[in-house]
C-alpha cells in the first residue's frame, strides 16, 4: 500500500487546481528564475516576491500553514551558505573565535547570506504549491511539453513510482520485525547499539528487495510492450483564457525583477 506522507499532492477544485499543468509549470519556473536573479539585499522586491506566492497559496485554497511547514526543507540546504559570512568583504560586525582562529563577521555577508536562505525558501515555496496541486502524470505531460529530453521525464517518473516501492518493501520489513520482536509496553526491545545494528541491515536488506523487485516489474513492463516511452493520450492546446493567466503572471514577475533591479 503507497505511503500517504510521500504523496505532496493534496485533491482540490481551487482556481489554481484548476489551471493547466503546463500553465502552472510556466508560472512556477517564471517564479524561480525571477527569484535567483533577484540581486542581493533588494528586500522590498523579497516581499512582493512573498506577497506573489502567498497570493497564490490563497488561490490554491491550502492553507499558509502547509505551504510554510513543508518549505521547511530549504533551511537545512540555506546553511550551506554560512560561509559567507566570514568570506564576504566589507565592515565586521564582530570577530568571532573558532579555536585558533579568528573570523570577521561582516554586514555584507550577513545580507549575502540572508538573502540567499530567504530567496531558497521562496523558490522551495513555489515549487510545493506546484506539486501540492498538479499531480505526477499531469506533471510528467507539462514535462514533455516543454520538451524536455524524453528519458529524463521517464527517469523522474519511474525515480517517484519505485520510492514507493521502497517504502513498500521498509513496512514490510518493520512488520516483520515487530512481529518477532520482544518489545511491548515499557521495553526497548534492545539496546541502543542492537537496535542501530538492526536497523542498519534492514536498510541494507531493503535495498537489496527494492532492486530486485524493481526487477520483476520492468520484466512485467517489457512482457506488456514497453520501449522506453511511456506513452499518453494527445494533450489538448492550453485554453487562451489561460494562457493570459501566464502571461499575466510573468509580466508581474518581470515588474518585480525590474523593480529588484532598480533597487
Amino acid at each position: 500500500m503507497h505511503s500517504n506522507s510521500l504523496d505532496l499532492y493534496c485533491a482540490g477544485a481551487s482556481f489554481w487546481h484548476r489551471l493547466d499543468s503546463r500553465v502552472k509549470l510556466i508560472i512556477t519556473l517564471a517564479y524561480v528564475l525571477s527569484v535567483s536573479l533577484m540581486p542581493v539585499g533588494a528586500w522590498p522586491a523579497y516581499v512582493l516576491l512573498a506577497g506573489f506566492v502567498f497570493s497564490v497559496a490563497v488561490a490554491s485554497e491550502l492553507g499558509l500553514w502547509m505551504l510554510v511547514r513543508r518549505a521547511l526543507l530549504a533551511l537545512p540546504f540555506a546553511l550551506a551558505a554560512l560561509p559567507l559570512l566570514v568570506t564576504t568583504p566589507g565592515p565586521v560586525i564582530l570577530n568571532i573565535s573558532v579555536g585558533k582562529w579568528l573570523l570577521p563577521l561582516t554586514y555584507a555577508g550577513l545580507e549575502r547570506f540572508l538573502s540567499v536562505a530567504f530567496k531558497s525558501w521562496l523558490s522551495v515555496q513555489m515549487a510545493v504549491l506546484l506539486t501540492a496541486t498538479t499531480c505526477l502524470p499531469d506533471l510528467l505531460v507539462a514535462l514533455r511539453a516543454l520538451h524536455l529530453p524524453g528519458l529524463l521525464v521517464t527517469s523522474v517518473g519511474l525515480m517517484w513510482r519505485y520510492l514507493f516501492v521502497l517504502v513498500d518493501e521498509a513496512m514490510r520489513m518493520l512488520r516483520a520485525r515487530e512481529s518477532r520482536s520482544a518489545a511491548g509496553k515499557g521495553r526497548s526491545g534492545g539496546s541502543v547499539v542492537w537496535r542501530a545494528r538492526v536497523t542498519g541491515n534492514m536498510a541494507g536488506s531493503v535495498f537489496l528487495r527494492g532492486y530486485e523487485r524493481s526487477e520483476r516489474i520492468y520484466s512485467a513492463m517489457l512482457a506488456r510492450g514497453y520501449d522506453g516511452t511511456i506513452r499518453s493520450l494527445p494533450v489538448e492546446p492550453v485554453p487562451a483564457a489561460q494562457r493570459w493567466v501566464a502571461a499575466l503572471a510573468i509580466g508581474v514577475l518581470l515588474v518585480l525583477l525590474v523593480l529588484g533591479q532598480w533597487m
